[in-house]
């Protein structure tokens, strides 16, 4: 495929928003398949404004808690890309979810979606992004009182800790962050579970006039559609679900390393899934040598990085930020910096630049500085004089959806056993959810399994073999719970398989145009090796990472 631009005419625009803008629809025949039973919001699209000509843009005010579906309602932040195609071939609304949770799906669609999805797909369908309830546009929770206070937080700062008595200092400050999050937002975190967002989805579907869901997914949004499944089987309609989430380790209801005995840092098993990675990172950057990957020309790229980790904790780098300010790149920031990193195979060479830049014997900040605003993660970003949105709307629902381990004082035995499997990664993932340990806010209508589905439509679940976030040893299990689930499988690297697989994308087209999905098991090549990238092959899209605490 190529990569995508559309225009779209006014009238194509006056088509779609005549299509979608809907009043409730008529009352359900009897045995009609259940849907959520509130008001369906009007969705008034309107163009979005200046530089975003292609899209629409609406609110839409739904239940607050669906227990009382006529009381008082929350916000929901909405964007649309209009169908390109003849509208008497349209399908119907693609609903998306970039991941998390926290991810805006405004801004998720409006950055990537006319380029990450087959022409043939942007033709037929209106692609949907929403913020989903407590995050970004979307009433966003909160647990400081301003940005500022919140990029001053010594907790957000560290990603992790490394000696017993940070460990101490680290527990406090996410414990103090829960009570913080209590007093700013209670009533948006006590409603903003998976299941209130997939509600809001149900309502939505309605208000856009579908008798079935269709849906896309990315990391966290494979839980939201395994929610959505067991919700809703029967309005389950073509559901794509890329980078999957294990439901049941992630809600702590199973056994073993799914058990809710397990912090949920360890439970998601991302520090397994990124040291792979990393593993995939080092042996084809030695492979490609010094030429493509300068952290080969200082030796074994795994034994410098290593070196490079240990020495940071103990000697950080001070680097410039553009407005004057410095940041200190500590054992933690590269760690974290490079977790992120790993999710684009295509900018590797960036991340071994960064690593390279750090392990010389005297760093040179500048040439730190330079190097680290290459990579796509939360330094980069800083390095790039970006900003970045609250951490509140990540905890809404990861806190009320997930169980605790109920006892802080193990964490640090349990992480040093795991950082041991996991070096430096499963250290940083394992303290990742502290705060939801003691969170006082309950969302009771929050769903957390059982989580073997009973619809009887055709899903596809999409994996990437070398995936730092999403494990692909959790694919075939999180297939396994839908009867019709199909399995497609990239042989490659990175978090989710969006632009980096011709062979994937067809096939993914295929299915959601057509309902018909590639033969369950199928294999795809990527694209491109890192290190290795030919000229012109495509980068892969963004999907960012939420700030402070990055879960996906």
């Amino acid at each position: 495929m190529t990569a995508l631009r559309r225009t779209g005419g006014l009238a194509l625009l006056t088509t779609a928003l005549l299509a979608t803008t809907l009043a409730a629809p008529p009352a359900l025949a009897a045995g009609a398949p259940a849907q959520v039973d509130a008001p369906v919001p009007v969705l008034d699209w309107q163009p979005c404004g200046p530089g975003l000509e292609p899209f629409l843009c609406t609110s839409a005010e739904v239940p607050r808690d669906y227990d009382r579906p006529n009381g008082a309602t929350t916000t929901i932040a909405l964007t649309l890309l209009p169908a390109s195609g003849d509208p008497a071939e349209r399908v119907g609304t693609l609903f998306t979810n970039p991941g998390g949770p926290g991810g805006s799906g405004v801004e998720f669609v409006q950055q990537a979606g006319p380029y990450i999805y087959h022409p043939d797909v942007l033709a037929r369908f209106d692609v949907l992004g929403f913020d989903p309830r407590a995050v970004a546009g979307s009433d966003p929770a909160t647990c400081f009182r301003t940005a500022e206070d919140e990029a001053s937080s010594p907790l957000l700062a560290q990603a992790y800790p490394i000696t017993p008595r940070e460990e101490v200092r680290y527990t406090l400050e996410s414990l103090a962050l829960a009570t913080r999050c209590q007093v700013t937002s209670p009533v948006r975190f006590a409603t903003a579970s998976t299941a209130n967002v997939a509600r809001d989805m149900d309502l939505l579907r309605q208000a856009v006039g579908d008798e079935e869901l269709y849906y896309a997914g990315y990391s966290y949004g494979t839980f939201l559609g395994a929610t959505y499944a067991r919700l809703f089987p029967e309005r389950v309609g073509r559901f794509l679900l890329d980078a999957t989430v294990d439901p049941v380790a992630w809600t702590g209801t199973g056994a073993g390393d799914a058990a809710p005995s397990v912090p949920l840092g360890i439970r998601i098993r991302q520090g397994l899934g990124a040291h792979e990675t990393f593993g995939e990172f080092t042996r084809l950057c030695a492979e490609a040598g010094p030429a493509t990957c300068p952290l080969a020309a200082l030796g074994d790229p795994a034994t410098v990085a290593y070196e490079t980790f240990d020495r940071l904790a103990t000697q950080p780098v001070e680097v410039p930020l553009p407005d004057g300010t410095s940041v200190l790149v500590t054992q933690q920031v590269a760690v974290a910096s490079t977790f992120q990193s790993l999710y684009s195979p295509s900018l590797w060479p960036d991340l071994a630049a960064l690593i390279a830049a750090l392990a010389a014997p005297v760093p040179d900040p500048a040439a730190v500085a330079s190097a680290g605003a290459g990579t796509r993660s939360a330094l980069g970003a800083r390095l790039r004089g970006e900003d970045y949105p609250s951490i509140g709307g990540g905890l809404a629902s990861l806190c009320v959806d997930t169980a605790s381990n109920g006892r802080v004082d193990r964490y640090p035995r349990l992480i040093d056993a795991y950082d041991q499997t996991a070096p430096y990664f499963g250290r940083f993932r394992g303290w990742v959810a502290l705060p939801c340990e003691t969170w006082p806010i309950q969302d009771h209508d929050a769903f957390t399994g059982p989580w073997q589905q009973t619809t009887t439509a055709p899903v596809l679940v999409v994996g990437t073999r070398f995936d730092p976030a999403t494990p692909y040893q959790q694919t075939q299990p999180y297939r396994d719970l839908f009867p019709a689930g199909h399995l497609l499988t990239l042989d490659g690297w990175g978090h989710t398989a969006l632009g980096k697989s011709v062979c994937v994308d067809e096939h993914i087209a295929t299915y959601l145009v057509t309902g018909a999905p590639p033969a369950d098991g199928t294999v795809c090549a990527p694209d491109a090796v890192p290190f290795a990238t030919a000229p012109g092959a495509r980068v892969a899209p963004r999907i960012d990472v939420p700030p402070g605490l990055p879960f996906w």
